[in-house]
This record gives structure tokens, C-alpha cells and sequence, in this order.
């Protein structure tokens, strides 16, 4: 392992250890000058490490390796085919289940200088998912032939109705029996700018486009990937990433290569059948590298149990990255705290941050106990302005993503004005240097958008947009979100991972990681959607109860109200073949009536029409004892169309734990003011134990006798004496409250009826 110092940020890139020789950065330049593609790198270990293990893969049926050497032959017998197809410099597309197979085709591609086009093949489980992609994936590399095996040929020939372009492509498979060509290949032209691979990204916010990536792009990203997580000889990887997913290939598969260590692969599905596989094998090999998403993490704290954890030995792992997704520093924590007994060290996690279009990664080489998470306070976060917050709850905890190689590879920028922003402030991420990939397949408009940024001003550039927003504070990248998932609702700007976060906590009944938050146009407004899928083994679930917590949760955190809550079936929020949650496809699927919802909790509009209504000269010529049934009535009516609540149920609920945020507060503050000139502050709602005991406070006031005027004085808000309140207070005025300014409640005054003032149950 690297020595690391207080001064790692300026001296990180310096030193890197390799067969337990520290080397300069110049040393690994001069070898990407040896050994400029990826064929010359295969082609050097298959010479220098030929019975070594390169890659292994395990599975139900038992274990299956391949050295350098092996390899290296399979590798030139495929390109040997490819060549008499004339296949050079065409696009070819793979589908392969997990295993060796794939790693065979894949450089047998490059050996042949074809394009390799990593794609998931069909499922046939799930054809109306993956059936989809794979025609637009296959429409716009217009591959030249297929690269599969013989029971995948089978089903494509099965599915040529439904895919009509593939039905007519060459198919090669591989893995049979049959003459060996190896000795026949003959080196193609192959060199640093030669395309190697077309990478589609995952499609998380728009159709899949091909990344044009190069020999030379692979070849730096691996040197970078080495530098950052401090690889060596002696390193040991082990990686369940699906092979056509950017950190699959280039991470799981070509980084061992680089590095010149083994690696173990496992299938994704059983990664997510049962997480305890992937620590099994880490376990087993002594892996020190292994990592995915931040998901994956989440799933193996929650899918094992303390027993097992036990009768495993993590203390290898040296770096656990985690990247492709937002990293969350409680993540982090509790895995680390519940695999300690394993030997786990916090000091292992490297969160990290790349996209396809740079390759794969971005920044990185920072191990998380240097960082930690950092607290910001929310709201000026929402206003494009990180500042240090307090820990609590009016803060946003975010993790630095490392840093960059170079100064100028990451630059944070206004994505109107193109002005870079200072440090700090909020922006889009763009990106240079020698990993960015500089071009999508057979898209030039697109091209130009993404690949060809310049920045306002004396021209520099060209830039890569990558989408996402983010900031930069001593160096170190934060990335908060993607552009084109930005909820904006009465012009606040609201993350949705965060509101996921919030949302999928708020009840035990809910799958974690399987929620997704957007808006929908509603006339000049927009509403927030929250589609969210439920467990299993949940059972009878209540939409109304499960909704409610829901918006609790997100009004409480957020400040936002959830106008709509759809609860899914195990498996219906679509996502990405990589895992993440495709939002915008999930918005059009609500529009458009196509989710397969058990139950949805919407507000009701009443309340935004005017139509309940209650004036107080009828209230009060209503005979005595029957005022405070009308007014718990009208309230329950009011409140329940706010918060979209059932009214029956409201009646006995806390009104803080309904979910009201300040625009709903507001709004029943004006009703109750128009219909009974009565006035209710947001302090009266944060106390109010019932409806029953709001409607007390409303009779008291209507009943009351009339002060005279030279008595009268202006009306003022109540003190504030708890937390709860003091938020809700604050909230509706448009302020905050600072953590040292919440005291803890006072007593108050007991008024003539032996009832304290103030003293009523506060729930949040």
C-alpha cells in the first residue's frame, strides 16, 4: 500500500508501488509508450506471464481459468475468423452470458482491429425490457455481425420476428471445437487512436449512445485506475460487473490486464441473488480489489446476517471502490460497521466518479476515512452555493469523489453562460485531458453538444458535458446530481436521489433502491411523483399509511410535498442494465398509464379549487354543541385534500406527521382566514395534537368576546419551544432556524381550563 500524508493532495499522482518497486509516473508513461493498444498489452503478458492465471470465473458449476498464454491463442484464433469475414474496422456486437467466452471474443475483436460493441443479450424472462434496447442499441452501431454463442444464435433466430435487423447479421460463435487458426493471425493495423470498442452508455436519462473509445483512451484509463487505487502485481481483483458495463469492462476486466494480477468474475445475477457470493469470493481469493455502486453495499448489509458475516476474512480488501452512482457516506458506514467482525477496514473505501463518455473514471484515489462525509447546508445548496452546515437535518451530507489527475481536467461550469464557477459554487462538471473519448457512433449533433464545450471567454476547450452538477472544494469533486433529473418546483431546485433516499427509509414495508422521484407538469406547475416498490414478503400494505409516511418523511427532510405516491410490485421501476433508476423513462411510463401500480395515494385537488368551504356567519348562528362537529368536519376536509390523506383517518393523526410542507401550510392558513376570519399560525399547527384539538382552538377564537379597540394589539406569532415547530415556523416565514438556536420546550403558562398553553405532543 501507498504512504499517504497530510500532503496527498499535492504529491498523490507522484508514487505508486509495482512488484515492491515505487516508481514515478514516468515509468508507467514509458510503458503506454511500449505497449500503445490493448493487443500489445495481452500480447506482453502472454509473453512475460504465460502460465499465469489472467482471469477465472466462478458459478454454480464450479470454476473455469484461463492464463495469459491461453488466452492470447483463443484470442488470435477468433481474430483469425473475423478476418476472413472482412470484418475490419467494422462493428461487431457481442452477446454473451457471463464467463470466459466473453473475454475471449472481446480480444478477439481487438486482435482482428474490430470494433467490439459489448451488449446484454435478450432475456428471455423479460423480453418486453431488454428486447428494446437491444434494437436501438443494434440500430445505431449498425453492427456488420454478431459474436455469440451457440444457444444465444439459437434464440436469436427464435426472436428474428422481433429483430429484424439482427436476424440479418453474420453470427460467429465461439467456443466450439474446431481448427485451431492461431498460428494463421497476422498482426492488424492496429495502433494508439485506432477505435477499440463502441461503449453504450447506460441510458439512465436518454436512448444509449456509442462511445467512440480508442486504444489510446483504454491504455490511459488503466494508468489512471492503477494510479489511483494503487494496484500492483500483487494485487488480486474480483468483480461480478457485467462485462458490457463500462466499470465491468474497463475496470473488472482490463485493469487486471494492465496491472498484470488475476482476477476472479461472477455473474451479476447471482451478485443479486445473494451479495454474500461476491464477499465469499473475496473472502476466498484474498482479493485486495473489489467494488461496484453504492447499491451494492447497501444489499450486502441487508441481505446477510451476522452469522455469516462472522465466517467470512475481509481483511485483504485494500481498496473497495464504490462509483457509477451518488456515493452515500451512511452507506459507507454501515457496511464498515457491520463488517468489521470480518476484518473490514473503513480505510478501504475509495469513492470515485467517471462516466463512459471519459472512459470510466474521472476522479478518485482518496481513501475515505481522509474525507469522511461533508455537511452542507441545504438550502444554499439548492441556490447553487456549497456551504458547511451543522449536522442535522437542515444540511445535505455529501462525499468527495477524490481528485482529478490534473488541475484543468475538471472544471466546474455555469451550463448556461459557460462562465466557469469559482470554487464551491454549483455546476456542470466538464472534463479534458487524455481519457475523455471525443465522439459518439454515428451521431454528430450529438457529438458537438456533448464532446465540443468551450468555455465563455478566451476559447478553451474542447470540453466534455458530462450532465452531472457537482462542485469543487480543495480540489476535491462533490457531484450532487444530473442536470436532467433536477426536480424544480416553485423554483427550487431538489435532487431527486435525495427525496428517493428519504422516501424508501420512511417505512420497513419498502425496497431500498427501488424509487423513483420526478415532476409532472400540472398547468403552469409542477407536481412531485414518488413511484416506489414495496418488498415481497410485505404482505396486505396500506397505500393510504404507506403514503403518508412517505410524505412525512420528504415535507419533514425536503420541504416539499409529494403529490402523488404510486406503489409498485417488486421489480417494475425500470432501470438501466447497469442498476440505475431511469427516471425519465419512469415519468413517461406514469403518463402514459403504463406501471403496473398496486395503489396510488394522490392530494386532492379541493383544497386547490376552493370548493370546501365553511363561513363563519353559518358557523356561528349553528346551535352550541354543534360548532366544534362542523369545524372538525370542515378541518378534516381541508387538511386531508392538502395532504392527500384519507379525511377519516386524519382526524386522529399529528398534523406535523401528515406530511404539509410550507406552500400547503400556507394555503390553510388562507382558507381557514377567507372562510372564518379566524387566523391559525404555523406554530398552532406544529402543537396541535388532533384536528379535535385545532378545532378547539378555532371555537375559542370565534366565540370569543370582542376586545376593545384601544385594547386590541397587533396580532404576533406564539414563541417557538421545539424543534418541530420552530422548523415549521421558520419554514412558512422563508427562514431558517440555526441548530444553536432550537432550545429544548418550555413550560408554559396554565390557562384557566387547567390546560397548559403549549404543552401538547409533538410528533415528527
Amino acid at each position: 500500500m501507498r504512504a499517504r500524508s497530510a500532503h496527498l493532495e499535492d504529491v498523490w499522482w507522484m508514487y505508486l508501488r509495482e512488484d515492491d518497486v515505487v516508481m514515478s509516473k514516468s515509468v508507467l508513461d514509458e510503458r503506454n509508450t511500449a505497449y500503445p493498444t490493448i493487443v500489445s498489452l495481452l500480447r506482453m503478458r502472454a509473453e512475460q506471464q504465460h502460465d499465469h492465471v489472467a482471469y477465472s470465473f466462478v458459478s454454480d458449476c464450479g470454476q473455469h481459468q484461463v492464463s495469459y498464454a491461453e488466452l492470447d491463442r483463443r484470442a488470435r484464433n477468433i481474430a483469425c475468423g473475423l478476418s476472413g469475414m472482412g470484418l475490419r474496422g467494422k462493428p461487431a456486437l457481442l452477446l454473451y452470458p457471463p464467463g470466459l467466452g466473453f473475454v475471449a471474443a472481446f480480444f478477439g475483436c481487438l486482435y482482428a482491429g474490430v470494433v467490439a460493441v459489448p451488449a446484454c443479450p435478450p432475456d428471455p424472462l423479460r423480453l418486453d425490457r431488454s428486447l428494446p434496447r437491444l434494437v436501438a442499441l443494434a440500430r445505431d452501431a449498425m453492427p456488420a455481425a454478431v459474436l455469440t454463442t451457440t444457444a444465444i444464435s439459437a434464440m436469436l433466430g427464435s426472436l428474428s420476428g422481433a429483430l429484424p435487423g439482427l436476424a440479418r447479421l453474420r453470427v460467429m460463435t465461439t467456443g466450439e471445437a474446431g481448427p485451431d487458426l492461431s498460428g494463421q493471425w497476422e498482426p492488424a493495423p492496429v495502433d494508439a487512436e485506432s477505435v477499440a470498442l463502441l461503449q453504450y452508455t447506460s441510458g439512465s436519462t436518454s436512448v444509449p449512445k456509442g462511445v467512440v473509445v480508442t486504444h489510446r483512451n483504454l491504455v490511459r484509463n488503466s494508468e489512471l485506475i492503477h494510479r489511483f487505487f494503487g494496484h500492483s502485481a500483487q494485487s488480486r481483483g474480483v468483480s461480478w460487473l457485467p462485462a458490457y458495463h463500462d466499470m465491468g469492462l474497463i475496470g473488472g476486466i482490463l485493469q487486471p490486464l494492465y496491472g498484470g494480477f488475476p482476477v476472479t468474475l461472477m455473474a451479476a445475477a447471482d451478485f443479486a441473488r445473494q451479495p454474500l457470493r461476491w464477499l465469499q469470493e473475496i473472502s476466498r481469493t484474498r482479493a485486495t480489489t473489489s467494488g461496484g455502486p453504492n447499491f451494492a453495499f447497501d444489499m450486502c448489509v441487508s441481505k446477510t446476517t451476522a452469522a455469516q458475516r462472522a465466517r467470512l476474512d475481509l481483511s485483504s480488501w485494500q481498496v473497495a471502490f464504490n462509483g457509477s452512482e451518488p456515493v452515500r457516506a451512511e452507506t459507507m458506514e454501515n457496511f464498515a460497521r457491520a463488517f468489521e467482525p470480518a476484518g473490514f477496514r473503513p480505510e478501504a473505501f475509495h469513492p470515485c466518479y467517471g462516466l463512459a463518455e471519459a472512459t470510466l473514471i474521472v476522479t478518485g484515489g482518496l481513501p475515505w476515512p481522509e474525507r469522511g462525509g461533508t455537511c452542507f447546508d441545504a438550502a444554499r445548496l439548492r441556490d447553487g452555493t456549497a456551504v458547511h452546515g451543522a449536522a442535522d437535518a437542515s444540511s445535505r451530507r455529501l462525499v468527495s469523489c477524490g481528485l482529478a489527475s490534473r488541475e484543468r481536467d475538471v472544471v466546474i461550469v455555469d451550463p448556461d453562460t459557460r462562465v466557469e464557477r469559482a470554487a464551491g459554487q454549483v455546476g456542470e462538471i466538464w472534463i479534458s485531458g487524455r481519457c475523455a473519448a471525443s465522439s459518439y457512433w454515428r451521431q454528430p449533433a450529438e457529438t458537438r453538444k456533448t464532446f465540443g464545450a468551450y468555455l465563455a471567454g478566451p476559447a478553451e476547450g474542447p470540453f466534455l458535458r458530462s450532465g452531472d452538477l457537482g462542485f469543487v472544494l480543495g480540489r476535491q469533486l462533490f457531484v450532487t446530481g444530473r442536470i436532467k433529473d433536477v426536480i424544480i418546483i416553485r423554483g427550487r431546485n431538489h435532487y431527486p436521489q435525495d427525496i428517493e433516499w428519504t422516501a424508501e427509509r420512511s417505512s420497513p414495508v419498502l425496497r431500498q433502491g427501488r424509487v423513483a422521484a420526478f415532476s409532472v407538469p400540472h398547468g403552469n406547475q409542477e407536481r412531485l411523483v414518488v413511484a416506489q416498490e414495496i418488498k415481497r414478503q410485505a404482505g396486505d400494505v396500506s397505500i393510504g399509511e404507506v403514503a403518508g409516511a412517505i410524505r412525512a418523511a420528504v415535507a419533514a427532510e425536503h420541504e416539499i410535498q409529494v403529490h402523488t405516491v404510486v406503489l409498485l410490485p417488486p421489480g417494475e421501476i425500470p432501470k438501466t442494465s447497469s442498476g440505475k433508476i431511469q427516471r425519465r423513462l419512469c415519468a413517461a411510463m406514469f403518463a402514459s398509464g403504463q406501471l403496473a401500480e398496486l395503489g396510488r395515494s394522490e392530494i386532492s385537488s379541493a383544497a386547490e379549487t376552493g370548493q370546501l368551504h365553511l363561513d363563519r356567519a353559518s358557523l356561528l348562528s349553528a346551535p352550541a354543541g354543534e360548532r366544534r362537529g362542523l369545524l372538525e368536519d370542515y378541518l378534516c376536509r381541508l387538511i386531508a385534500s392538502a395532504c392527500g390523506a384519507d379525511a377519516a383517518k386524519v382526524a386522529d393523526t399529528p398534523l406535523l406527521a401528515l406530511g404539509l410542507d410550507s406552500c400547503a401550510v400556507i394555503n390553510i392558513q388562507h382558507v381557514i382566514q377567507t372562510d372564518l376570519g379566524a387566523r391559525i399560525t404555523a406554530a398552532d399547527l406544529a402543537h396541535a395534537i388532533s384536528v379535535a384539538d385545532l378545532a378547539v382552538r378555532l371555537e375559542e377564537q370565534l366565540t370569543a368576546p370582542p376586545r376593545a379597540a384601544s385594547a386590541a394589539a397587533p396580532p404576533q406569532e406564539p414563541a417557538v419551544t421545539d424543534m418541530a415547530s420552530a422548523r415549521l415556523y421558520c419554514w412558512v416565514r422563508g427562514s431558517r432556524v440555526p441548530a444553536d438556536a432550537v432550545r429544548p420546550p418550555i413550560p408554559s403558562p396554565v390557562r384557566a381550563t387547567g390546560r397548559p398553553e403549549s404543552s401538547r405532543a409533538v410528533h415528527r
